[in-house]
């Protein structure tokens, strides 16, 4: 990379650097059961920002994996927490207790209360806004940056695309660091969200195949054969079951999933199930079956959650290795 154009990137992503003390303003996408400690610290090892996905963990467990992280690197990250868990308090105490400096706050809109403890405790505050209105309103309850999501991403995503969501929020939001996230998978497009007010960029698929991902094998293959029309939202057949958008690679188990909602439908029909427990069968569908993919390698039965971006993952490489690609593509973005 030229000295010119790096002078430049570095330029454009100053506050989001600034913001999280790292060489990079590249976070890692919080991926359940993948971001623990070997690519969390892989991440901000490379000079990017690793982010631990707390997931369903318990505070125990969390407490463990930060113990990990911090034990292979000492360059900033951050922890992930699920605004809806149950044990949010203690999963917030452990994570200060462990001098973590950065907290991201997803899965629904955190509370104000939530978001005052994080930062008496020193920590700051990372919140993803899927609306302008919303960003505003997360900015005044005390968030310090925010994270900008499409739904060209993998796992639990919103309606909207990344590049829309990118014009309508990015003009309107100065005051604090906006990252943005979605179907991202080569530098060229970070630089142009740069260009447009971004101070970085969010990835999570682009780094499920790198050396330091614990991905199962099998995981990690049918990831590089996979292609963005392969990456497809699970659907929903009734409106009266809602079903929660998730972006998964098609294998068997999501193609079994419409029939097990039929199944379900038919029987609350003949009235012999309850709605409510009609509603908890289709939702127990998918338990478990995240980790069944990853860990286990069961990518027929599991849910093999990626992004858009899946199309542009072709082999196994370092983090540090991914990670200069970006920088090269952005740069050469940027001298055209």
């Amino acid at each position: 990379m030229e000295a010119e154009n790096l002078a430049k990137l570095n330029q454009l992503w100053k506050k989001g650097t600034d913001f999280l003390g790292t060489e990079y303003a590249i976070l890692g996408g919080a991926m359940s059961w993948l971001s623990e400690s070997n690519l969390v610290s892989a991440l901000s090892n490379a000079g990017g920002f690793g982010v631990i996905a707390c997931g369903s963990m318990t505070p125990d467990l969390l407490s463990q994996v930060i113990i990990d992280t911090q034990a292979k690197t000492n360059k900033p990250f951050g922890v992930n927490l699920i605004t809806m868990h149950p044990d949010i308090d203690a999963l917030i105490d452990v994570t200060l207790a462990h001098n973590v400096k950065f907290v991201v706050l997803a899965g629904g809109i955190p509370t104000g209360d939530n978001i005052k403890r994080i930062k008496e405790g020193g920590a700051k505050v990372i919140c993803f806004s899927p609306a302008l209105i919303l960003a505003k309103k997360l900015i005044r309850s005390g968030a310090d940056a925010l994270v900008v999501e499409g739904s060209e991403a993998g796992g639990h995503i919103g309606p909207v695309s990344t590049s829309v969501l990118a014009q309508e929020i990015l003009p309107h939001i100065k005051d604090v660091p906006i990252f943005v996230a979605g179907g991202i998978g080569r530098g060229e497009v970070m630089a142009s969200y740069m260009q447009m007010g971004a101070s970085g960029c969010q990835l999570g698929t682009l780094f499920v195949c790198a050396e330091e991902s614990i991905a199962h094998e099998n995981f990690k293959k049918m990831f590089m054969r996979g292609n963005a029309r392969d990456a497809i939202t699970s659907v929903q057949i009734d409106p009266r079951f809602p079903v929660i958008p998730v972006r998964a690679l098609k294998n068997a188990a999501s193609v079994e999933f419409m029939a097990k909602q039929r199944e379900v439908i038919t029987k609350y029909q003949a009235g012999e199930v309850e709605m409510n427990d009609a509603q908890l069968e289709i939702e127990h569908y998918w338990a478990g079956a995240l980790r069944r993919a990853v860990i286990d390698g069961d990518v027929e039965n599991g849910s093999v959650m990626a992004g858009q971006s899946v199309g542009m993952v072709k082999k196994i490489q370092p983090v540090s290795e991914i990670i200069a690609n970006l920088l090269d593509q952005a740069s050469e973005q940027l001298a055209s």
